[in-house]
């Protein structure tokens, strides 16, 4: 922006540097930063935008304290605590379970209601937590709700 300003109105960067040149009252005492201010329409306050007026001094005696973050919480756990929790949806077995999966919901509806299928329904879940066992035999049923 300074250059096209610099370009428009024969001034060089050092003429416009000394125009926004500004002193503001910090808490660490008068700092030198460069100030833009737009006036507005009456009754609107002016636009001010600064650049500086940070103070760049080594604090010796600075004490740096790390925050640590906060343990994450995941709001869509759900699926992951079904499977940690090892049991079939289905027949209640224990051991090792797998995922079965539909596309849409609402195609439950138009098939035949079976054990898996009303189960599905009954939570409003696409995935359905079961045993290999139980997994097979939804796999076996004809269907086109199944992938």
């Amino acid at each position: 922006m300074l250059k096209t300003l610099a370009s428009k109105h024969h001034t060089s960067v050092r003429r416009i540097a000394a125009r926004h040149k500004a002193k503001i009252q910090t808490p660490h005492g008068p700092r030198t930063c460069f100030e833009a201010i737009v006036e507005r329409g009456k009754g609107s306050r002016p636009l001010v935008a600064r650049f500086g007026g940070i103070p760049l001094r080594r604090q010796k005696n600075a004490v740096i304290t790390d925050r640590h973050p906060g343990r994450l919480t995941y709001p869509r756990r759900e699926l992951i605590d079904r499977l940690q929790r090892g049991k079939c949806e289905l027949c209640q077995h224990t051991g090792e379970v797998e995922v079965h999966h539909i596309r849409n919901l609402n195609e439950l509806d138009r098939a035949e209601p079976t054990q898996w299928r009303r189960a599905m329904a009954k939570r409003r879940r696409k995935t359905l937590v079961v045993c290999a066992d139980c997994h097979d035999h939804i796999h076996r049923e004809s269907s086109p709700l199944t992938q």
